[in-house]
Protein backbone atom coordinates (compact mmCIF):
# COMPACT_ATOMS: atom_id res chain seq x y z
CA UNK A 1 0.00 0.00 0.00
CA UNK A 2 1.33 3.39 -0.96
CA UNK A 3 2.13 5.92 1.92
CA UNK A 4 0.45 9.18 1.55
CA UNK A 5 1.75 12.17 -0.72
CA UNK A 6 2.72 14.42 2.19
CA UNK A 7 4.86 11.68 3.85
CA UNK A 8 6.82 11.18 0.85
CA UNK A 9 7.66 14.58 0.35
CA UNK A 10 8.02 15.80 3.75
CA UNK A 11 10.38 13.30 5.18
CA UNK A 12 12.73 13.95 2.14
CA UNK A 13 12.45 17.46 2.52
CA UNK A 14 15.66 19.20 1.34
CA UNK A 15 16.81 22.40 2.75
CA UNK A 16 17.51 23.97 -0.89
CA UNK A 17 13.92 23.73 -1.44
CA UNK A 18 12.80 26.27 1.63
CA UNK A 19 13.72 29.66 -0.09
CA UNK A 20 11.63 28.93 -3.36
CA UNK A 21 9.11 27.64 -1.62
CA UNK A 22 8.53 30.29 0.72
CA UNK A 23 9.12 32.72 -2.11
CA UNK A 24 6.51 30.79 -4.28
CA UNK A 25 3.79 30.55 -1.24
CA UNK A 26 4.32 34.26 -0.17
CA UNK A 27 3.49 35.14 -4.27
CA UNK A 28 0.18 32.70 -4.70
CA UNK A 29 -0.96 34.12 -1.30
CA UNK A 30 -0.75 37.96 -2.58
CA UNK A 31 -2.33 36.37 -5.77
CA UNK A 32 -5.27 34.33 -4.17
CA UNK A 33 -6.96 36.48 -2.32
CA UNK A 34 -7.94 38.82 -5.01
CA UNK A 35 -9.16 36.25 -6.49
CA UNK A 36 -10.76 34.08 -4.14
CA UNK A 37 -13.25 36.84 -3.61
CA UNK A 38 -13.29 37.79 -6.84
CA UNK A 39 -14.14 34.30 -8.07
CA UNK A 40 -16.36 34.03 -5.09
CA UNK A 41 -18.00 37.25 -6.52
CA UNK A 42 -18.55 34.83 -9.74
CA UNK A 43 -19.88 31.80 -7.88
CA UNK A 44 -22.89 34.19 -6.62
CA UNK A 45 -20.87 33.36 -2.87
CA UNK A 46 -19.99 36.06 -0.46
CA UNK A 47 -16.32 37.36 -1.08
CA UNK A 48 -15.08 36.06 2.38
CA UNK A 49 -15.98 32.51 1.35
CA UNK A 50 -13.24 32.87 -2.13
CA UNK A 51 -11.05 32.92 1.33
CA UNK A 52 -12.39 30.28 2.93
CA UNK A 53 -12.44 27.74 -0.02
CA UNK A 54 -8.58 28.63 -0.79
CA UNK A 55 -7.30 27.82 2.89
CA UNK A 56 -8.96 24.34 4.32
CA UNK A 57 -9.03 22.83 0.76
CA UNK A 58 -5.11 23.54 -0.32
CA UNK A 59 -3.75 21.76 3.78
CA UNK A 60 -6.12 18.53 2.40
CA UNK A 61 -5.06 18.62 -0.81
CA UNK A 62 -1.40 18.54 0.19
CA UNK A 63 -1.97 15.59 1.89
CA UNK A 64 -3.21 13.05 -0.57
CA UNK A 65 -2.34 14.58 -3.48
CA UNK A 66 0.56 13.52 -6.28
CA UNK A 67 1.66 16.91 -8.13
CA UNK A 68 4.46 19.21 -5.77
CA UNK A 69 3.37 22.41 -7.59
CA UNK A 70 -0.06 22.64 -8.01
CA UNK A 71 -2.55 25.60 -7.23
CA UNK A 72 -5.57 24.56 -5.52
CA UNK A 73 -8.39 26.59 -5.17
CA UNK A 74 -11.23 28.60 -6.71
CA UNK A 75 -11.11 28.83 -10.27
CA UNK A 76 -12.58 31.07 -12.70
CA UNK A 77 -14.79 28.15 -14.70
CA UNK A 78 -15.85 26.10 -11.60
CA UNK A 79 -17.51 29.27 -10.07
CA UNK A 80 -19.24 30.05 -13.37
CA UNK A 81 -20.47 25.93 -12.96
CA UNK A 82 -21.52 26.58 -9.37
CA UNK A 83 -23.23 29.59 -10.66
CA UNK A 84 -25.29 28.27 -13.21
CA UNK A 85 -26.19 25.16 -10.90
CA UNK A 86 -27.41 27.03 -8.11
CA UNK A 87 -29.15 30.58 -9.28
CA UNK A 88 -32.09 28.66 -10.69
CA UNK A 89 -32.46 27.30 -7.24
CA UNK A 90 -31.71 30.41 -4.84
CA UNK A 91 -31.30 34.01 -4.69
CA UNK A 92 -27.20 34.13 -5.09
CA UNK A 93 -25.60 35.46 -1.81
CA UNK A 94 -28.51 33.84 0.22
CA UNK A 95 -28.07 31.21 3.42
CA UNK A 96 -30.28 29.31 1.10
CA UNK A 97 -27.55 29.37 -1.61
CA UNK A 98 -24.20 29.66 0.81
CA UNK A 99 -25.99 26.42 2.24
CA UNK A 100 -26.52 24.74 -1.79
CA UNK A 101 -22.81 25.66 -2.62
CA UNK A 102 -21.34 23.61 0.72
CA UNK A 103 -23.61 20.61 -0.41
CA UNK A 104 -22.26 20.86 -3.88
CA UNK A 105 -18.90 21.21 -2.57
CA UNK A 106 -19.85 18.15 -0.63
CA UNK A 107 -20.94 16.25 -3.41
CA UNK A 108 -18.74 16.71 -5.78
CA UNK A 109 -15.60 15.54 -2.85
CA UNK A 110 -17.41 12.55 -2.45
CA UNK A 111 -17.92 11.74 -6.02
CA UNK A 112 -13.87 12.47 -6.72
CA UNK A 113 -13.09 10.44 -3.44
CA UNK A 114 -15.19 7.68 -4.69
CA UNK A 115 -13.58 7.68 -8.25
CA UNK A 116 -10.00 7.40 -7.64
CA UNK A 117 -10.72 4.78 -4.94
CA UNK A 118 -12.48 2.90 -7.58
CA UNK A 119 -9.36 3.56 -9.95
CA UNK A 120 -11.72 5.67 -12.12
CA UNK A 121 -9.24 8.59 -13.74
CA UNK A 122 -8.94 6.77 -17.15
CA UNK A 123 -12.57 7.92 -17.26
CA UNK A 124 -12.02 11.79 -18.70
CA UNK A 125 -9.92 10.38 -21.36
CA UNK A 126 -12.92 10.15 -22.84
CA UNK A 127 -13.69 14.16 -22.93
CA UNK A 128 -12.52 15.22 -26.29
CA UNK A 129 -9.94 17.69 -26.15
CA UNK A 130 -11.86 20.12 -28.91
CA UNK A 131 -14.79 19.56 -26.19
CA UNK A 132 -12.89 20.99 -23.39
CA UNK A 133 -11.40 23.94 -25.34
CA UNK A 134 -14.37 24.39 -26.66
CA UNK A 135 -16.45 24.50 -23.43
CA UNK A 136 -13.49 26.70 -21.38
CA UNK A 137 -13.00 29.11 -24.53
CA UNK A 138 -16.93 29.85 -24.66
CA UNK A 139 -17.64 29.97 -20.81
CA UNK A 140 -14.26 32.34 -20.26
CA UNK A 141 -16.58 34.70 -22.62
CA UNK A 142 -19.67 34.07 -20.38
CA UNK A 143 -17.48 35.24 -17.52
CA UNK A 144 -16.27 37.86 -18.92
CA UNK A 145 -19.68 38.93 -19.92
CA UNK A 146 -21.09 38.29 -16.71
CA UNK A 147 -19.11 41.17 -14.95
CA UNK A 148 -20.43 43.48 -17.33
CA UNK A 149 -22.91 45.28 -14.41
CA UNK A 150 -20.06 46.06 -12.37
CA UNK A 151 -17.81 47.38 -15.05
CA UNK A 152 -20.75 49.79 -16.11
CA UNK A 153 -22.30 49.93 -12.67
CA UNK A 154 -25.80 49.39 -13.49
CA UNK A 155 -27.91 46.82 -12.48
CA UNK A 156 -28.60 43.84 -15.10
CA UNK A 157 -31.53 41.74 -14.81
CA UNK A 158 -30.86 39.47 -17.98
CA UNK A 159 -29.03 36.17 -17.25
CA UNK A 160 -28.07 34.67 -20.90
CA UNK A 161 -25.23 36.66 -22.06
CA UNK A 162 -26.75 38.01 -25.59
CA UNK A 163 -29.57 39.16 -23.70
CA UNK A 164 -27.31 40.72 -21.20
CA UNK A 165 -25.57 42.49 -24.11
CA UNK A 166 -28.63 43.96 -25.21
CA UNK A 167 -29.95 45.27 -21.95
CA UNK A 168 -26.59 46.77 -21.20
CA UNK A 169 -26.52 48.66 -24.58
CA UNK A 170 -30.40 49.95 -23.74
CA UNK A 171 -29.05 50.96 -20.23
CA UNK A 172 -25.98 53.15 -21.49
CA UNK A 173 -27.32 56.12 -20.34
CA UNK A 174 -26.90 54.98 -17.12
CA UNK A 175 -23.48 53.67 -16.78
CA UNK A 176 -21.70 54.98 -13.55
CA UNK A 177 -18.61 56.41 -15.43
CA UNK A 178 -16.62 55.99 -11.80
CA UNK A 179 -16.92 52.34 -11.61
CA UNK A 180 -16.07 52.01 -15.26
CA UNK A 181 -13.53 54.12 -14.92
CA UNK A 182 -11.97 52.11 -11.81
CA UNK A 183 -12.64 48.59 -13.92
CA UNK A 184 -10.65 50.12 -17.30
CA UNK A 185 -8.32 51.45 -15.14
CA UNK A 186 -7.55 47.97 -13.25
CA UNK A 187 -7.15 45.70 -16.06
CA UNK A 188 -4.96 48.65 -18.17
CA UNK A 189 -2.89 48.62 -14.07
CA UNK A 190 -2.38 44.81 -14.68
CA UNK A 191 -1.52 44.45 -17.91
CA UNK A 192 1.31 47.05 -17.11
CA UNK A 193 2.38 45.55 -14.00
CA UNK A 194 2.45 42.08 -15.77
CA UNK A 195 4.75 44.18 -18.64
CA UNK A 196 7.27 46.00 -17.11
CA UNK A 197 7.52 44.66 -12.76
CA UNK A 198 6.21 41.14 -13.26
CA UNK A 199 7.71 40.69 -10.06
CA UNK A 200 4.58 42.69 -8.40
CA UNK A 201 1.31 40.66 -8.55
CA UNK A 202 -1.16 42.67 -11.00
CA UNK A 203 -4.32 41.78 -9.15
CA UNK A 204 -2.56 42.85 -5.67
CA UNK A 205 -1.55 46.26 -7.41
CA UNK A 206 -5.10 46.81 -8.85
CA UNK A 207 -7.20 46.21 -5.37
CA UNK A 208 -4.91 48.97 -3.55
CA UNK A 209 -5.81 51.24 -6.91
CA UNK A 210 -9.48 50.48 -6.31
CA UNK A 211 -9.42 50.67 -2.47
CA UNK A 212 -7.47 53.98 -2.59
CA UNK A 213 -9.79 55.43 -5.58
CA UNK A 214 -12.76 54.69 -3.33
CA UNK A 215 -11.30 55.55 -0.22
CA UNK A 216 -9.93 59.47 -1.39
CA UNK A 217 -12.99 60.27 -3.10
CA UNK A 218 -15.51 58.74 -1.49
CA UNK A 219 -16.99 56.92 -4.34
CA UNK A 220 -19.13 54.54 -2.37
CA UNK A 221 -21.64 57.56 -1.95
CA UNK A 222 -21.60 57.93 -6.17
CA UNK A 223 -23.07 54.57 -6.49
CA UNK A 224 -19.93 52.70 -6.46
CA UNK A 225 -20.67 49.30 -5.51
CA UNK A 226 -17.80 48.09 -2.66
CA UNK A 227 -17.53 44.69 -0.90
CA UNK A 228 -18.50 46.61 2.00
CA UNK A 229 -17.62 44.62 5.45
CA UNK A 230 -16.23 41.25 5.25
CA UNK A 231 -16.31 39.07 8.65
CA UNK A 232 -13.07 38.63 10.16
CA UNK A 233 -11.48 35.13 11.70
CA UNK A 234 -10.85 31.46 10.17
CA UNK A 235 -14.08 29.97 8.79
CA UNK A 236 -15.73 27.91 11.59
CA UNK A 237 -16.38 23.75 11.24
CA UNK A 238 -20.25 23.37 10.31
CA UNK A 239 -22.14 20.14 8.89
CA UNK A 240 -23.69 21.01 6.10
CA UNK A 241 -27.53 20.35 5.45
CA UNK A 242 -28.67 17.38 3.47
CA UNK A 243 -31.81 16.22 1.93
CA UNK A 244 -32.46 13.65 -0.74
CA UNK A 245 -34.20 16.05 -2.98
CA UNK A 246 -31.48 18.78 -2.66
CA UNK A 247 -28.92 15.65 -3.69
CA UNK A 248 -31.24 14.54 -6.97
CA UNK A 249 -31.57 18.41 -8.08
CA UNK A 250 -27.45 18.98 -7.88
CA UNK A 251 -26.51 16.19 -8.93
CA UNK A 252 -25.57 16.80 -12.25
CA UNK A 253 -23.85 19.92 -11.61
CA UNK A 254 -21.99 17.92 -9.32
CA UNK A 255 -20.89 15.61 -11.91
CA UNK A 256 -20.15 18.22 -14.72
CA UNK A 257 -17.55 20.26 -12.12
CA UNK A 258 -15.82 17.06 -11.08
CA UNK A 259 -14.66 16.23 -14.47
CA UNK A 260 -14.34 19.39 -15.33
CA UNK A 261 -12.33 20.23 -12.76
CA UNK A 262 -10.57 17.48 -12.27
CA UNK A 263 -9.50 17.33 -16.02
CA UNK A 264 -8.38 21.17 -15.65
CA UNK A 265 -6.43 20.24 -12.83
CA UNK A 266 -4.82 17.38 -14.25
CA UNK A 267 -4.04 19.06 -17.66
CA UNK A 268 -1.89 21.85 -15.95
CA UNK A 269 -0.46 19.10 -12.86
CA UNK A 270 0.67 17.07 -15.73
CA UNK A 271 2.37 19.85 -17.58
CA UNK A 272 4.53 20.84 -14.79
CA UNK A 273 5.44 17.22 -13.65
CA UNK A 274 6.48 16.78 -17.08
CA UNK A 275 9.08 19.57 -16.53
CA UNK A 276 9.99 18.36 -13.06
CA UNK A 277 10.27 14.86 -14.31
CA UNK A 278 8.53 13.50 -11.53
CA UNK A 279 5.37 11.27 -12.10
CA UNK A 280 1.51 12.08 -11.10
CA UNK A 281 -0.68 9.05 -10.57
CA UNK A 282 -4.62 10.20 -11.83
CA UNK A 283 -6.14 8.35 -9.21
CA UNK A 284 -4.43 9.93 -6.32
CA UNK A 285 -5.08 13.50 -7.84
CA UNK A 286 -8.40 12.70 -7.81
CA UNK A 287 -8.36 11.30 -4.21
CA UNK A 288 -5.71 14.64 -3.52
CA UNK A 289 -8.96 16.73 -4.83
CA UNK A 290 -11.81 14.99 -3.52
CA UNK A 291 -10.73 15.02 0.09
CA UNK A 292 -9.61 18.94 -0.52
CA UNK A 293 -13.69 19.65 -1.43
CA UNK A 294 -15.26 17.03 0.75
CA UNK A 295 -12.89 18.33 3.84
CA UNK A 296 -13.40 21.80 2.15
CA UNK A 297 -17.48 21.69 2.51
CA UNK A 298 -17.64 21.69 6.41
CA UNK A 299 -15.88 25.03 6.49
CA UNK A 300 -17.98 27.16 4.29
CA UNK A 301 -16.22 26.96 1.17
CA UNK A 302 -17.78 26.01 -2.32
CA UNK A 303 -16.00 23.46 -5.41
CA UNK A 304 -12.20 24.21 -6.00
CA UNK A 305 -9.75 22.55 -8.19
CA UNK A 306 -6.48 23.39 -9.56
CA UNK A 307 -5.82 26.58 -11.56
CA UNK A 308 -3.93 27.25 -14.26
CA UNK A 309 -2.43 30.78 -13.23
CA UNK A 310 -1.91 30.27 -10.19
CA UNK A 311 -0.24 26.66 -10.70
CA UNK A 312 1.87 28.16 -13.27
CA UNK A 313 2.80 31.17 -10.90
CA UNK A 314 3.42 28.64 -8.49
CA UNK A 315 5.74 26.65 -10.21
CA UNK A 316 7.58 30.13 -11.79
CA UNK A 317 8.15 31.43 -8.75
CA UNK A 318 10.09 28.30 -7.28
CA UNK A 319 7.97 26.06 -5.68
CA UNK A 320 8.98 22.43 -5.54
CA UNK A 321 7.17 21.16 -2.76
CA UNK A 322 3.16 21.22 -1.42
CA UNK A 323 4.75 23.13 1.23
CA UNK A 324 4.39 26.49 -0.76
CA UNK A 325 0.58 26.02 -1.06
CA UNK A 326 0.69 25.03 2.79
CA UNK A 327 2.56 28.85 3.26
CA UNK A 328 0.02 30.20 0.59
CA UNK A 329 -3.09 28.94 3.02
CA UNK A 330 -1.47 30.26 6.49
CA UNK A 331 -0.90 33.63 5.04
CA UNK A 332 -4.71 33.49 3.58
CA UNK A 333 -5.46 32.37 7.08
CA UNK A 334 -3.85 35.75 8.51
CA UNK A 335 -5.32 37.91 6.07
CA UNK A 336 -8.86 36.28 7.65
CA UNK A 337 -7.79 37.18 11.13
CA UNK A 338 -6.24 40.52 10.95
CA UNK A 339 -6.88 42.22 7.24
CA UNK A 340 -10.18 41.58 6.53
CA UNK A 341 -11.11 44.91 7.29
CA UNK A 342 -8.92 46.50 4.64
CA UNK A 343 -10.81 45.64 2.20
CA UNK A 344 -14.17 47.62 3.00
CA UNK A 345 -13.69 50.01 0.14
CA UNK A 346 -12.86 47.19 -2.18
CA UNK A 347 -14.74 48.06 -5.46
CA UNK A 348 -16.45 45.03 -7.01
CA UNK A 349 -15.44 46.73 -10.63
CA UNK A 350 -11.81 45.77 -9.36
CA UNK A 351 -12.83 42.41 -9.09
CA UNK A 352 -14.29 42.25 -11.89
CA UNK A 353 -11.42 43.75 -13.90
CA UNK A 354 -9.16 40.74 -12.17
CA UNK A 355 -11.68 37.77 -13.31
CA UNK A 356 -12.01 39.37 -16.81
CA UNK A 357 -8.28 39.21 -17.26
CA UNK A 358 -8.06 35.77 -15.79
CA UNK A 359 -10.37 34.30 -18.34
CA UNK A 360 -9.41 36.13 -21.34
CA UNK A 361 -6.35 33.55 -21.91
CA UNK A 362 -9.08 30.84 -22.05
CA UNK A 363 -10.54 31.79 -24.89
CA UNK A 364 -8.75 29.94 -28.01
CA UNK A 365 -9.15 30.60 -31.41
CA UNK A 366 -6.25 29.12 -32.37
CA UNK A 367 -6.65 26.05 -31.33
CA UNK A 368 -9.93 26.02 -33.09
CA UNK A 369 -7.83 27.27 -36.71
CA UNK A 370 -6.07 24.18 -36.20
CA UNK A 371 -8.67 21.54 -35.50
CA UNK A 372 -10.34 22.18 -38.58
CA UNK A 373 -6.57 22.46 -40.61
CA UNK A 374 -5.44 18.66 -39.44
CA UNK A 375 -9.04 17.19 -38.96
CA UNK A 376 -12.38 18.96 -40.00
CA UNK A 377 -14.74 16.80 -38.39
CA UNK A 378 -12.84 17.77 -34.88
CA UNK A 379 -13.13 21.47 -36.02
CA UNK A 380 -17.11 21.01 -36.61
CA UNK A 381 -17.11 18.96 -32.78
CA UNK A 382 -15.50 22.10 -31.11
CA UNK A 383 -17.71 24.87 -33.16
CA UNK A 384 -21.09 22.60 -31.78
CA UNK A 385 -19.53 22.62 -28.37
CA UNK A 386 -18.77 26.52 -28.55
CA UNK A 387 -21.86 27.64 -29.76
CA UNK A 388 -24.15 25.30 -27.48
CA UNK A 389 -22.72 26.61 -24.57
CA UNK A 390 -22.83 30.23 -25.56
CA UNK A 391 -26.42 30.20 -26.86
CA UNK A 392 -27.71 27.28 -24.58
CA UNK A 393 -26.35 27.39 -21.62
CA UNK A 394 -23.03 26.06 -19.69
CA UNK A 395 -24.26 22.65 -18.09
CA UNK A 396 -26.20 22.33 -21.28
CA UNK A 397 -23.59 22.89 -24.05
CA UNK A 398 -20.56 20.71 -22.00
CA UNK A 399 -23.19 18.02 -22.30
CA UNK A 400 -24.04 18.43 -25.77
CA UNK A 401 -20.32 18.86 -27.13
CA UNK A 402 -19.55 15.39 -25.22
CA UNK A 403 -22.86 13.55 -26.65
CA UNK A 404 -22.17 14.93 -30.18
CA UNK A 405 -18.30 13.54 -29.82
CA UNK A 406 -19.66 9.95 -28.90
CA UNK A 407 -21.73 10.07 -32.18
CA UNK A 408 -18.64 11.47 -33.77
CA UNK A 409 -16.63 8.44 -32.64
CA UNK A 410 -19.29 6.04 -32.90
CA UNK A 411 -19.90 6.68 -36.65
CA UNK A 412 -16.71 6.79 -37.62
CA UNK A 413 -15.96 3.36 -36.26
CA UNK A 414 -19.28 2.01 -38.00
CA UNK A 415 -17.56 3.31 -41.15
CA UNK A 416 -14.14 2.16 -40.71
CA UNK A 417 -11.19 3.11 -43.00
CA UNK A 418 -10.53 0.18 -45.85
CA UNK A 419 -8.21 0.34 -48.96
CA UNK A 420 -7.71 -1.86 -51.78
CA UNK A 421 -4.53 -2.88 -52.45
CA UNK A 422 -1.97 -3.13 -55.38
CA UNK A 423 1.33 -4.88 -55.33
CA UNK A 424 4.52 -2.43 -55.91
CA UNK A 425 6.96 -4.96 -57.83
CA UNK A 426 10.32 -2.54 -57.38
CA UNK A 427 9.78 -2.84 -53.68
CA UNK A 428 7.69 -6.04 -53.43
CA UNK A 429 5.36 -4.76 -51.01
CA UNK A 430 1.41 -4.17 -51.22
CA UNK A 431 -0.17 -0.36 -51.20
CA UNK A 432 -3.45 1.30 -51.08
CA UNK A 433 -3.83 2.43 -55.01
CA UNK A 434 -5.44 5.61 -54.05
CA UNK A 435 -2.23 6.74 -53.10
CA UNK A 436 -0.04 4.61 -55.12
CA UNK A 437 -1.68 4.28 -58.35
CA UNK A 438 1.17 2.69 -60.14
CA UNK A 439 0.51 -0.56 -58.15
CA UNK A 440 -0.46 -3.24 -59.96
CA UNK A 441 -4.15 -5.06 -59.40
CA UNK A 442 -5.79 -7.91 -61.55
CA UNK A 443 -9.52 -8.13 -62.90
CA UNK A 444 -10.29 -11.35 -60.68
CA UNK A 445 -8.20 -10.84 -57.46
CA UNK A 446 -9.88 -8.12 -54.60
CA UNK A 447 -7.08 -7.30 -51.65
CA UNK A 448 -8.79 -5.25 -49.08
CA UNK A 449 -6.45 -4.03 -45.88
CA UNK A 450 -9.07 -3.34 -42.88
CA UNK A 451 -7.99 -0.93 -40.33
CA UNK A 452 -9.68 -0.72 -37.72
CA UNK A 453 -11.21 -3.18 -34.44
CA UNK A 454 -14.16 -5.53 -36.43
CA UNK A 455 -17.37 -5.77 -33.98
CA UNK A 456 -21.04 -5.43 -34.44
CA UNK A 457 -21.71 -2.14 -35.57
CA UNK A 458 -18.68 -1.67 -38.42
CA UNK A 459 -18.64 -5.46 -39.57
CA UNK A 460 -22.27 -4.57 -42.30
CA UNK A 461 -19.68 -1.86 -43.53
CA UNK A 462 -16.95 -4.23 -44.71
CA UNK A 463 -19.82 -6.46 -46.30
CA UNK A 464 -21.52 -3.54 -48.35
CA UNK A 465 -17.52 -3.06 -49.14
CA UNK A 466 -16.87 -6.71 -50.73
CA UNK A 467 -20.40 -6.62 -52.24
CA UNK A 468 -19.46 -3.45 -53.81
CA UNK A 469 -15.83 -5.32 -55.47
CA UNK A 470 -17.84 -8.33 -56.43
CA UNK A 471 -20.34 -5.83 -58.81
CA UNK A 472 -17.37 -3.91 -60.02
CA UNK A 473 -15.34 -6.76 -60.63
CA UNK A 474 -17.34 -9.48 -62.32
CA UNK A 475 -14.88 -11.48 -62.87
CA UNK A 476 -13.43 -11.77 -59.42
CA UNK A 477 -12.82 -15.53 -58.29
CA UNK A 478 -9.99 -14.59 -55.26
CA UNK A 479 -11.05 -12.02 -51.81
CA UNK A 480 -7.80 -11.53 -49.75
CA UNK A 481 -8.69 -9.70 -46.40
CA UNK A 482 -5.54 -7.68 -44.90
CA UNK A 483 -6.32 -7.88 -41.15
CA UNK A 484 -2.74 -6.43 -40.34
CA UNK A 485 -4.75 -3.19 -39.09
CA UNK A 486 -7.18 -5.46 -37.70
CA UNK A 487 -6.24 -5.14 -33.62
CA UNK A 488 -9.72 -7.14 -32.08
CA UNK A 489 -12.92 -8.75 -33.10
CA UNK A 490 -15.99 -9.37 -31.36
CA UNK A 491 -17.99 -13.00 -31.49
CA UNK A 492 -20.78 -11.05 -33.65
CA UNK A 493 -18.30 -9.63 -36.35
CA UNK A 494 -16.57 -13.27 -36.51
CA UNK A 495 -19.93 -14.85 -37.38
CA UNK A 496 -20.24 -12.38 -40.12
CA UNK A 497 -16.83 -13.08 -41.68
CA UNK A 498 -17.48 -17.00 -41.65
CA UNK A 499 -21.02 -15.85 -43.33
CA UNK A 500 -19.62 -13.61 -45.88
CA UNK A 501 -16.80 -16.69 -46.37
CA UNK A 502 -19.62 -19.05 -46.90
CA UNK A 503 -21.77 -16.70 -49.06
CA UNK A 504 -19.02 -16.00 -51.62
CA UNK A 505 -18.02 -19.65 -51.66
CA UNK A 506 -21.47 -20.35 -53.17
CA UNK A 507 -20.48 -17.79 -56.00
CA UNK A 508 -17.31 -19.22 -56.46
CA UNK A 509 -15.28 -16.91 -55.10
CA UNK A 510 -12.59 -17.70 -51.98
CA UNK A 511 -12.08 -16.11 -48.90
CA UNK A 512 -8.39 -15.76 -47.40
CA UNK A 513 -7.45 -14.03 -44.41
CA UNK A 514 -4.40 -12.85 -43.77
CA UNK A 515 -1.93 -11.07 -41.23
CA UNK A 516 -3.92 -12.05 -38.51
CA UNK A 517 -3.01 -10.48 -34.64
CA UNK A 518 -1.93 -13.21 -32.45
CA UNK A 519 -5.55 -11.70 -30.23
CA UNK A 520 -7.33 -12.24 -33.44
CA UNK A 521 -6.11 -15.63 -34.00
CA UNK A 522 -7.12 -16.68 -30.40
CA UNK A 523 -10.86 -15.73 -31.30
CA UNK A 524 -10.90 -17.38 -34.66
CA UNK A 525 -8.96 -20.40 -32.86
CA UNK A 526 -11.85 -20.71 -30.46
CA UNK A 527 -13.97 -20.46 -33.54
CA UNK A 528 -12.91 -23.71 -34.62
CA UNK A 529 -10.57 -22.42 -37.26
CA UNK A 530 -7.94 -24.15 -39.14
CA UNK A 531 -3.95 -23.54 -37.76
CA UNK A 532 -3.04 -22.89 -41.52
CA UNK A 533 -5.65 -20.74 -42.36
CA UNK A 534 -4.97 -18.43 -38.72
CA UNK A 535 -0.90 -17.92 -40.32
CA UNK A 536 -0.67 -16.92 -43.50
CA UNK A 537 0.94 -13.58 -44.83
CA UNK A 538 0.42 -11.78 -47.81
CA UNK A 539 3.71 -13.16 -49.06
CA UNK A 540 2.22 -16.67 -48.48
CA UNK A 541 -0.36 -15.97 -50.66
CA UNK A 542 1.05 -13.36 -53.05
CA UNK A 543 -2.32 -12.86 -54.88
CA UNK A 544 -1.14 -10.09 -57.43
CA UNK A 545 2.34 -11.14 -57.85
CA UNK A 546 2.78 -11.97 -61.95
Amino acid sequence: MKQPAFLEWLFHYKKENLKGDITAGIIVAIMLVPQGMAYAMLAGMPPVNGLYAATIPILLYALLGTSRQLAVGPVAVVSLLVYAGISPLAEPGSDEYITLAVVLMLMVGVIQLLMGALKLGFIVKFFSHAVISAFTSAAAIIIAFSQLKHVLGIPLESEHTLMMIGEAAGKLGEVNSWALLIALGSITLMLIVKRFIPALPGPLAAVLFGIALVYLFQLEGQGVSIIGEVPGGLPSFALPVISVDVLLTLLPTALTITFIGFMESFAMAKVIAVKEDYRLSADRELSGLGLANAGGAFFGGFPVTGGFSRSAVNYDSGAKTPLASIITAVLIMMTLIFFTGAFYYLPNAVLAAIIILAVYKLIDVKEAKSLFKLRPIDGFIWVVTFASTLIIGVEQGIIIGIVFSLLVFIWQSAYPHTAELGYLEDHNIYRNVKRFPEAVTKEGVFVLRIDAPLYFANAGFTEDRLDQAHYEKPKLTHIVLDFSGVNSIDAVALHEVEKWKHDFDTRGIAITIVEMKGPVRDIFRKAGWKEEDLHRTIQDVDPLRA
